[in-house]
């Protein structure tokens, strides 16, 4: 076994052990490879995992040592990952007091071709049952995560619930909501976090017509204010001097700001990058420019502001 399939390996098991308690602090970097979690809550409590790692593949000697991890992925890998889920869910049903199972766990790996490089993608797939309390109200999620959840630097936590249900509590609260939570790394939580509570939603018939006529009422001011806001934002100053980053950290950040696009549809306003990765103004400029000229993204004015796109997304 190489070096490159021996540090993949470790990293795989590192980050499903991370991914159920927050007592491992000796995991590879975290710029060496990133990893997202992807949990789908499904109405009978159930949890569809999908765990996603990718690493670059910098070298012939890297691809050589992913290719040879993908071939004893079946045989080797995939029962390592069923057997420590299972034990990890043994050990939350007996916290719990709730039976839960792992069961359809599966593997794939692949190597994909991004406008950042060549990248080795694993992703194991498999189903919690029992993962999430049922109520008389909704669901609860939290307790299965008994030892607490840690996410390293550029890690992804998304949970995801079914269609009819609102979310009226998360602790701690989510660095985004859409159609899902989403957590950033680096961060630790608690035993038993996150807590997440979802209410079955029930509409009322009178709902629908109260909401049409609110909407006809308050969508121009709503989109006067909302322009408004964009337009001052797109011409804020940059706060402050310009960060002089190192090449790997100017790396680094173009490769969020890929990332962010990706997870969003491949486009997203210059002011919205800006304020949810939570990087400088002028430090976004920079990469935006850099990116730009590789042509990774296009820009497209609208009206004062900027849309970035992913060039790929334009094809």
């Amino acid at each position: 076994m190489n070096d490159t399939t021996g540090y993949f390996r470790y990293a795989m098991a590192a980050g499903l052990i991370l991914a159920m308690a927050a007592v491992v602090s000796a995991a590879a970097p975290a710029s060496e490879y990133t990893t997202t979690y992807t949990i789908t809550i499904h109405d009978d409590g159930t949890a569809f995992w999908q765990v996603e790692y990718r690493t670059p593949l910098g070298s012939d000697t890297d691809v050589a040592g992913f290719d040879e991890y993908t071939r004893d992925l079946p045989a080797i890998y995939l029962p390592q990952v069923q057997d420590l889920m299972q034990r990890s869910a043994t050990q939350a049903s007996v916290s719990a007091s709730r039976a839960m199972k792992i069961s359809n766990v599966s593997g794939d790996a692949v190597i994909q071709l991004s406008p950042t490089g060549k990248y080795g993608i694993v992703v194991y797939s498999f189903a919690w049952e029992g993962f999430a309390e049922k109520t008389n109200t909704g669901l609860v999620i939290g307790d299965a995560f008994a030892g607490g959840l840690y996410l390293a630097k550029d890690s992804t936590l998304i949970l995801r619930f079914p269609e009819g249900y609102t979310v009226t509590s998360a602790e701690p609260s989510s660095d985004q909501q859409r159609d899902s939570l989403i957590w950033y790394g680096q961060r630790s939580f608690a035993a038993g976090e996150p807590r997440v509570i979802a209410e079955r939603t029930t509409a009322s018939p009178v709902l629908p017509v109260a909401l049409g006529i609110l909407l006809i009422i308050f969508i121009p001011a709503i989109f006067l204010i909302y322009r408004a806001r964009r337009q001052k934002a797109d011409t804020d100053e940059p706060d402050g001097q310009p960060v002089v980053l190192t090449a790997e950290e100017e790396k680094s950040v173009e490769d969020r700001i890929v990332r962010f696009l990706a997870a969003n549809g491949g486009e997203q306003f210059q002011s919205d990058i800006v304020r949810i990765l939570g990087l400088p103004r002028s430090t976004v400029s920079a990469s935006l420019n850099s990116l730009h000229k590789k042509g990774i993204i296009v820009k497209v004015r609208k009206g004062r502001e900027n849309l970035i796109r992913l060039a790929q997304a334009e094809t």
